[in-house]
């Protein structure tokens, strides 16, 4: 493994088994550093997180929120939570929910979410600057298989969400409204986005109450 740990690629799919991806993972070189890992391959994203995405990440989580208060809808909010499935896959996307009834089943404590012993989010969400291909080819499939309700991906460049409802009985769709949010428009996400850009998160804030209230 120190071959691997000395040359390994980052930020593409590289071949490697699972005892492979988590000595790397643990490594304190990459403590930093995102890991995924499906289909005998992972992936270690290493590049930094820039302005335009965190602000994305950032408001984007915000609205959602706002939408489940508004909706007294119970709704619980990871930030770059890691979710394993041991020897099988893992994911860290940038933002996850649960829902509803699910919101009470929310991983706890300081270990990675064992998906083992814990159900997966009902929303996973990648914030895209530089990695847009990626979100929706092999990351779409991960997240498929790890059997999430909903994933989205937010393009920061375009300050788009491309939106997928994951079937039960295998692939997914895309979607203009979340279905296990119902009411909540991509479009309106989308113009949140927009605004951001010009405005302060506050103000935008301001401007989504006035979407989402009655």
């Amino acid at each position: 493994m120190s071959t691997m740990r000395t040359k390994l690629p980052t930020d593409i799919w590289v071949v490697a088994t699972w005892d492979e991806f988590i000595q790397t993972v643990e490594d304190p070189a990459y403590q930093k550093a995102k890991g995924y890992y499906y289909n005998g391959r992972m992936r270690i994203e290493t590049m930094s997180v820039g302005p335009d995405h965190a602000k994305d990440n950032g408001i984007i989580a915000i609205a959602v929120t706002l939408f489940a208060a508004l909706k007294n809808i119970p709704l619980n909010c990871l930030d770059n939570c890691s979710y394993r499935k041991t020897g099988v896959r893992e994911c860290q996307p940038d933002v996850s929910y649960y829902i509803g009834e699910r919101a009470r089943m929310v991983p706890t404590g300081t270990a990675i979410a064992n998906l083992d012993l814990t159900p997966p989010p009902d929303i996973a969400i990648e914030i895209s600057d530089s990695t847009l291909a990626d979100d929706k080819g092999e990351k779409r499939l991960l997240y498929e298989d790890i059997k999430v309700s909903e994933y989205w991906i937010v393009d920061v460049q375009q300050a788009e969400i491309i939106a997928f409802e994951i079937i039960p009985s295998g692939g997914s769709r895309r979607i203009t409204q979340s279905q296990i949010l119902p009411g909540l428009e991509m479009a309106v996400l989308e113009e949140t986005l927009r605004r951001s850009r010009q405005m302060a998160h506050s103000q935008v804030v301001a401007w989504l109450l006035t979407q989402f209230q009655p």
